[in-house]
This record gives structure tokens, C-alpha cells and sequence, in this order.
């Protein structure tokens, strides 16, 4: 039996806790809720992401996670801290989250709707500048 993308991101969303825009608005600039954004760094330049929002490329999401990592980022390692996943629609999201809570972080969600969501309701944005 072949499992396509649609039935990773539903089997995902069954299993993680996923924050409407206005509960996810509620968590932005308190202390113990770190918002990660999961999409590449060209769509940060060219979008903006939630301000102060960390970035933490998809492709790097488990290695910065596992303390046994020599990619390890010891935010991950935070205690008392919620992590907050999104990407641009929430599917890369879910599916990070998941992995997230696999791996033991905890506890973690993603924004409904993704970022493409949250600048459509005018929510703030915080502009990413070019490296280099």
C-alpha cells in the first residue's frame, strides 16, 4: 500500500496538538513558548516570519534536536519551554512536529494554517533580512 504525502500530514495531525491563530498570537513574546519556523531560508527573505521567531531549517530539524548530535542547538534542550513549529501551510509543520514529539521534545504544536495563514489575518511580521 503506497502512503502519499496527504496521508503522512493527516496520520501527523491525529497525533499532535495544533494552535488556532488567535491561541498561537496569545503565546507570542512570552517566555517560556519558542516559535520555530521550519521553511528555507529563501522564504524567510521573502515573506518575513513571526517575530522572534527561531529558524530551523526542515532538513536540519532532527540533528538540532538530538542531544547526541553533533548538529545539536541546546535551545532544543530548553526546559520549560513550548515549541511552536510552522512552515508556509502547516504541512511541513506537521510532519516536523510529529518527528518533534518522536523524538521527545516536549511539548511541542504547529499553527493551523502555517504562516501563509498568519500574515493573511495581518498578524505581525518581522522582516528577514539577505545574509551576507
Amino acid at each position: 500500500m503506497k502512503v502519499g504525502y496527504k496521508d503522512l500530514i493527516d496520520a501527523a495531525n491525529k497525533e499532535i496538538t495544533t494552535l488556532s491563530l488567535d491561541d498561537a498570537q496569545a503565546r507570542l513574546g512570552s517566555g517560556d513558548t519558542v516559535f520555530v519556523d521550519i521553511r528555507d531560508r529563501r522564504e524567510l527573505e521573502r515573506e518575513g516570519r513571526i517575530p522572534g521567531a527561531f529558524h530551523c531549517p526542515r532538513g536540519m530539524l532532527e540533528f538540532w534536536i538530538d542531544p547526541d548530535s553533533p548538529y545539536h542547538k541546546p535551545l532544543f534542550a530548553e526546559e520549560g519551554k513550548t515549541f511552536v513549529f510552522y512552515c508556509a501551510s502547516a504541512w511541513r509543520s506537521a510532519l516536523a512536529t510529529k518527528t518533534a514529539q518522536d523524538m521527545g521534545l516536549a511539548p511541542v504544536a504547529h499553527v493551523e494554517g502555517g504562516f501563509s495563514a498568519w500574515k493573511k489575518a495581518g498578524l505581525d511580521v518581522e522582516e528577514v533580512k539577505p545574509k551576507g
